[in-house]
């Protein structure tokens, strides 16, 4: 049964605050609350509804009547189509506010935790051109603009490379210029699309799984020393060696340059084998003067400046004296366990992926660092009474989990071995709260201090510290 069409424009209505998920708050005159997009508190539109649930309403801003006095000039061309970096209008320090209160929203509202008052967000050194690493899709068909008529559009034109777009995982973004990664990212992406065009390579078709070129990454770092990996969907040695040659020889500061044949279904290259092509196998970054390595599959913070400063309030908060078994659960390439490693005693690691342990031991190996051991494997397989036993009851335990948080099993390990203090590092404080809310059974919160990693978006990583109470 088709899905009844909304036929409602709201008039002349007052964007107030900003709101999870990237989204502004208004309401009706009836007091009912209205989620937008793309709107900044201040401004007065009219909006188009999407959407009518018994609460609330959705829908998008269809004409800006007034706009607001702190709204500012998006910087990026694609700003409106592409899915990130949505909040460009809104100026920082409302940004960093507007973080600090989704933290505090999930935290306290929502997860009806006891805290101490949320800090203010730790702003970024950097809002634009932070990142370190980004990804690009190949598509035979890109997204077409509305602007364009479909129609007229030359085969030539019908394939993109760039970001998919939002709701739509087979549609791609075609990207003229992005503002996440400093150069020499953007050159290298236009240079690949126009060889691929000018030379008739296929473009991948992600629902008909075919196609040649699947997707790129691209890994800079603050030193200037640059990865390239290229994604092919099926083996054709000729035109892979051509296209390789063509990238190396256009840019001799590529320092580190890959290949992967990926056939699955979908583009996670953690599965399958990145084949060194040219140059370097890693590259490395600095933080605190410890180096370290980051190869094709390396987990590191995409904002490195910000890293140094996360990694620094989750070393605060263990309150580390130097007699302390540091456990650093979810360890990456151990970046945190050697960070903090200098105000241990000793400090275990526990990652899933094997190459970032090899990482780190390497990295261990080269920082001179003899007081990190690394472990990997599955952390709720890895971390049980038994491993304690042998290895130690921790002092400290520091967690950074990926956004689902952490497993039910892993909590209930770190409630039996109950280290005195805990640093709950997270890039999703909706799951975080549901993970305190557990450890809370034996600890109490007592530092919250949200950090910027990602300028213009909706995300926050957020660091908690916990005592045993």
């Amino acid at each position: 049964m088709a899905r009844k069409k909304i036929d409602l424009t709201l008039e002349n209505i007052s964007i107030e605050s900003v709101a999870a998920e990237g989204n502004a708050v208004a309401h009706t005159d009836d007091g009912m609350v209205v989620f937008v997009p793309f709107a900044v508190p201040g401004d007065i539109v009219n909006i188009r509804v999407t959407k009518k649930k018994k609460n609330y309403l959705e829908g998008f801003v269809s004409e800006i009547v007034k706009p607001s006095p702190e709204r500012l000039e998006p910087f990026c061309p694609h700003f409106g189509t592409c899915g990130g970096c949505r909040w460009q209008p809104l100026p920082y320090g409302m940004q960093l506010e507007a973080k600090r209160r989704q933290v505090y929203d999930q935290l306290v509202r929502i997860g009806h935790l006891e805290v101490p008052e949320v800090r203010p967000t730790l702003p970024s050194p950097q809002t634009i051109y932070y990142r370190n690493k980004l990804e690009f899709s190949f598509s035979s068909k890109r997204w077409i603009l509305p602007d364009e008529d479909p129609d007229s559009i030359p085969p030539s034109d019908r394939c993109g490379l760039g970001f998919h777009v939002g709701k739509f995982f087979d549609k791609v973004l075609d990207i003229k210029k992005c503002c996440l990664q400093k150069d020499p990212s953007n050159p290298i992406r236009l240079f690949v699309k126009d060889y691929a065009v000018t030379n008739g390579l296929e473009f991948y078709d992600i629902r008909e799984n075919r196609g040649f070129l699947r997707n790129m990454f691209i890994r800079t770092t603050a030193s200037g020393e640059v990865m390239v990996i290229m994604c092919f969907a099926r083996e054709d040695r000729k035109k892979r060696e051509n296209l390789l040659d063509a990238i190396a020889e256009a840019f001799q500061e590529i320092t580190s340059l890959y290949y992967v044949i990926n056939s699955k279904l979908n583009d996670s290259i953690n599965d399958q084998e990145c084949v060194l092509y040219k140059g370097s196998d890693a590259i490395y970054e600095t933080m605190e003067g410890l180096r370290f390595r980051i190869g094709p599959k390396s987990f590191y913070q995409t904002n490195s400046a910000q890293a140094e400063r996360l990694y620094g309030v989750a070393r605060d908060f263990a309150s580390l004296t130097g007699k302390e078994l540091v456990y650093d659960l979810y360890t990456g390439t151990g970046t945190i366990a050697q960070f903090v490693s200098r105000k241990a005693r000793k400090v275990i690691g526990i990652e899933y992926v094997p190459e970032a342990i090899e990482d780190a031991l390497e990295n261990a190996r080269t920082n001179g660092i003899d007081n990190c051991e690394f472990i990997a494997g599955d952390m709720k397989d890895v971390l049980t009474e038994d491993f304690i036993r042998k290895k130690g009851r921790p002092d400290v335990i520091i967690l950074d989990p990926p956004r689902a948080g952490i497993h039910p099993d892993v909590a209930e390990v770190i409630l039996s071995a109950s280290p005195s203090r805990i640093v709950y590092v997270s890039c999703n404080p909706a799951s975080q709260a549901r993970d305190l809310a557990i450890l809370g059974e034996k600890y109490r919160i007592t530092a919250v201090q949200p950090v910027d990693m990602f300028p213009h978006t909706q995300h926050v990583e957020n660091v908690c510290a916990l005592e045993l109470a």
